[in-house]
């Protein structure tokens, strides 16, 4: 699984002009599914997501997640995430999942944040052609792949 992680002072996905989900001060997730992704990358992904310290003390020091900020978390499934670009210059998605695969997956995935940050966080719709609108705090932007721990 490959995330791109903003903390945001507000988010949003709107589908067919209407609005799916929206938070104020937290973390909008946008994840790409792969086909090798499985129950230990959402568990490990989930903890590291909700754990990470990005969210500023009392000292303006980034030393608090999402959880201990009282924040809330946006996930919007994004296929393009696992694009390569190494031969010419239209992207293949080769390894994205499927939406058979890849819906149970995100699902899975929504469901595991919940549980780790203890309350519900919004979604977008698998699939459907979503207009994500943000204010990045910070900003604060960072990408992580299950599968390159880092």
């Amino acid at each position: 699984m490959r995330v791109v992680i903003q903390r945001v002072r507000e988010a949003s996905v709107t589908i067919n002009n209407s609005v799916k989900s929206a938070i104020h001060k937290g973390l909008l997730v946008l994840v790409g599914i792969e086909y090798a992704d499985g129950q230990e990358d959402i568990q490990w992904l989930s903890s590291k997501i909700v754990n990470l310290r990005i969210f500023d003390d009392e000292q303006g020091v980034m030393n608090l997640s999402v959880k201990d900020a009282g924040g809330e978390v946006l996930v919007v499934s994004q296929f393009t995430l696992h694009a390569s670009t190494k031969k010419g210059n239209r992207p293949s998605y080769i390894k994205a999942s499927k939406p058979p695969v890849a819906i149970p997956l995100y699902e899975q995935f929504v469901a595991q944040l919940e549980k780790d940050l203890e309350k519900k966080v919004g979604t977008g719709e698998f699939g459907a052609d979503m207009k994500v609108a943000l204010v990045n705090d910070g900003p604060v932007t960072i990408i992580i792949d299950s599968k390159n721990r880092e």
